[in-house]
């Protein structure tokens, strides 16, 4: 059965990186429901959220194939109860609405939204929730003359996880390329290497 899943994909920040994840995507013919890019908590490393609604198998295999390409550095996949997560909308209303009638301020007071811009012409709301508290809002305030609206992607925690913080400092801990080689051949290169 088809359930939504977030997966939060850690990886380095390389040109056409957003592209190689996206082939994945279009060839197993996977919608995406959300997708954000954020620098994560650790320098140079980014992470991004995307949102799908697809069978857990189907997600275990593109996790598989996603951990394959070479800049991405661990890759999750979670239910809605796993993660804590929120999304972001914009309202744009009628200013004289707004002053005329008191029940979009208590509306508004009830959903937590509050003014980012007040003009003469229009206010712009921002709140933040769930799909359903943001589209109950959507639904309320298109009553009242809704001029514009806009919603950002998800963004998610993980409940359970250390994150990928620990794995990257344990890897850059263990990286063999910063440990010195000993080659015993090197002090005898002309010897060896004479034709």
């Amino acid at each position: 059965m088809k359930e939504e899943y977030t997966l939060t994909i850690y990886t380095e920040n390389q040109v056409g990186l957003i592209n190689k994840i996206a082939i994945m995507f279009s060839r197993r013919k996977i919608s995406l429901e959300s997708l954000n890019t954020s620098p994560s908590e650790i320098k140079d490393i980014y992470r991004f959220t995307l949102v799908v609604r697809e069978t857990e198998t189907v997600v275990k295999n593109l996790v598989r194939q996603l951990e394959k390409i070479v800049d991405v550095f661990k890759v999750y996949y979670n239910t809605n109860d796993e993660i804590i997560w929120q999304q972001m909308a914009l309202y744009k209303v009628p200013t004289a609405v707004i002053m005329k009638d008191v029940k979009v301020e208590r509306l508004l007071r009830e959903f937590g939204a509050k003014a980012v811009v007040i003009r003469e012409d229009y206010t712009v709301f921002e709140a933040t929730g769930h799909d359903e508290e943001v589209n109950n809002l959507l639904k309320e305030l298109d009553k009242y003359g809704l001029i514009e609206f806009v919603r950002s992607s998800r963004i998610a925690i993980i409940k359970s996880s250390e994150g990928v913080h620990k794995k990257v400092l344990d890897m850059e801990k263990n990286d063999p390329t910063k440990q010195p080689i000993n080659n015993e051949f090197l002090n005898h290169k002309s010897m060896i290497f004479e034709m």
